[in-house]
């Protein structure tokens, strides 16, 4: 194995400077514009009013020369089966990297990656120190590299199984070694234009738009002129209720549409690909991104559905990965983001052959359905009383609190059940949305039974299993069965419980 030292490209000492400064974007700004302030209202120009501007600059040129070092010193290299990085100045450290750990690149293509052709690439492995950060980041390096990389990686693992296979694959001309990578390329899923709208204008969104807003208000709030902005709004409120509403309503449309925006160029050409035993998804229009996900590091699979998505056909498929970060904002893995429900049996068949995605349910019986909804009016009943006495007779409206809670009560009734199989686990239940969650038995952490004095009554109790996911792990709760078939759960989870066949299905 070659022991050449590679280096990042200097791009990537602009990636750098520009990482740190959006670090401290909120500081500058509240010093430069809280000075700026201050400046208009003074009239004695002495220097010391520029410090603040000589400790930005400084700040500035600081970061600069700090990522100008981290390219300089940054080198990588393959020795003895492994990735080696060496990096730092005053302090050298070294990362040893074996191929054995690694478990996916991510790449991601920003807006100063694209004119170069490079990315940047983030390698996973198994025991990623944090939720948020990787085990090792290439900052900038060419296409080419990180395809070098992942051949190395893949030269690492046949050397296991053959000596000879391995002296025969480097004889392989590179060119032929990608066209025998593509031919075990299979596209799955392509999200089109009318999928994506749909993705964008349904999506949650908006409130990070509003997220965004609160943290403007609390960032700037030493400079905000509230008291010049209370009586603007006194006088506005003397135009009536309508303009306000009208202001509000323009204010949520120009959110949504800010929204769906962001969600667009999010997930422009979204696309799903199978790659021997990889799933690849890459999607973005102005920073692409290329995630890869181990098939087996999936520890469970989550279908869920919104009631207004719910209602058109449509759901979102998530996958739950063991290790560290798949991706910096997305802690669950979203495989489908928005697809027909009709449609995703044959792409996860393909996918997770070991899964049943067509179980046999058995639901929450019909005893059950009080304990849906009697402790949501146990709360519900004080706060409708107060709203109609203090704001009658517009308070008598949240009334219609009543059966808006009945109503969600027995929808989630209806949506309770579970289902074992052979090696199987599957789960359904709502809050708001409707998810069903498909677990293999040998990744579940935990099982547990809880039930209530009010349900061991009615002959009921609830379920709940963790697996792996991330560095928290995700949980599935089914409330209010009965306790027969919680306890055949419970016993086909023991090791020493027998293999349970579906009910309904032959034996």
């Amino acid at each position: 194995m070659s022991k050449e030292r590679y280096k990042l490209h200097p791009i990537s000492a602009v990636v750098n400077f520009t990482k740190g400064l959006k670090d401290l974007i909120f500081p500058f700004v509240i010093v430069f514009v809280a000075n700026g302030f201050q400046g208009s209202s003074s009239s004695d120009g002495h220097w010391t009013s520029y410090i603040p501007y000589i400790i930005g600059v400084l700040v500035l040129l600081f970061i600069l020369l700090s990522g100008v070092i981290k390219w300089k010193r940054f080198v990588y290299w393959f020795e003895d089966d492994e990735l080696r990085i060496e990096y730092g100045l005053f302090v050298k450290k070294k990362r040893y990297i074996p191929f054995e750990r690694i478990q996916s690149f991510n790449y991601t293509e920003s807006i100063l990656h694209r004119p170069f052709k490079l990315v940047k690439v983030t390698i996973e492995t198994a025991g990623s120190g944090s939720a948020t950060e990787a085990e090792a980041e290439l900052t900038a390096i060419t296409k080419e590299a990180a395809n070098q990389i992942e051949m190395e990686l893949a030269f690492a693992k046949k050397r296991k199984l053959s000596k000879g296979q391995v002296d025969e694959m480097h004889e392989t001309p590179n060119n032929q070694r990608d066209e025998e990578s593509k031919s075990n390329s299979v596209t799955i899923f392509k999200m089109n234009m009318k999928d994506l709208l749909i993705l964008a204008a349904t999506s949650g969104g908006i409130g990070v738009v509003f997220s965004g807003v609160a943290v403007f208000m609390t960032q700037f709030s030493d400079i905000i002129p509230y008291n010049v902005i209370y009586d603007e709004v006194i006088v506005f409120l003397k135009f009536g209720f309508f303009i306000i509403a009208i202001s509000i309503f323009a204010f949520l449309i120009f959110s949504w549409i800010i929204s769906v925006i962001l969600t667009t160029l999010n997930y422009y050409q979204f696309t799903i690909i199978q790659e021997n035993d990889q799933i690849v998804l890459t999607r973005g229009l102005l920073e692409k991104k290329k995630v890869t996900i181990p098939i087996g590091r999936v520890q469970g699979v989550r279908i869920v559905e919104n009631p207004l998505r719910q209602l058109f056909g449509y759901c979102t498929v998530i996958v739950e990965s063991a290790g560290g970060s798949i991706d910096d904002q997305d802690k669950k893995i979203r495989l489908f983001p928005l697809v027909k429900k009709n449609k995703i049996k044959q792409p996860l068949n393909q996918l997770f052959a070991d899964f049943d995605f067509e179980p046999v349910w058995t639901t929450s019986p019909k005893r059950a359905k009080p304990f849906y909804y009697r402790l949501d009016f146990i709360w519900i009943v004080p706060v409708i009383v107060g709203i109609s006495y203090f704001y009658y007779p517009y308070g008598l409206l949240s009334l219609l609190l009543v059966p808006m809670f009945l109503l969600l009560g027995l929808w989630q009734h209806r949506s309770a059940g579970l289902s074992i199989s052979r090696n199987q686990l599957s789960l359904r239940y709502r809050s708001f949305s409707k998810y069903t969650f498909f677990i293999e038995k040998k990744r579940m952490q935990s099982l547990e039974m809880r039930q209530s004095p009010f349900q061991k009554r009615k002959a009921l109790a609830s379920i709940e299993t963790t697996i792996k996911s991330g560095m928290l792990g995700a949980t599935a709760q089914v409330e209010h069965l009965q306790i027969e078939d919680i306890e055949e759960v419970m016993t086909w989870y023991e090791p020493s419980g027998h293999a349970v066949i579906e009910k309904g299905q032959p034996q």
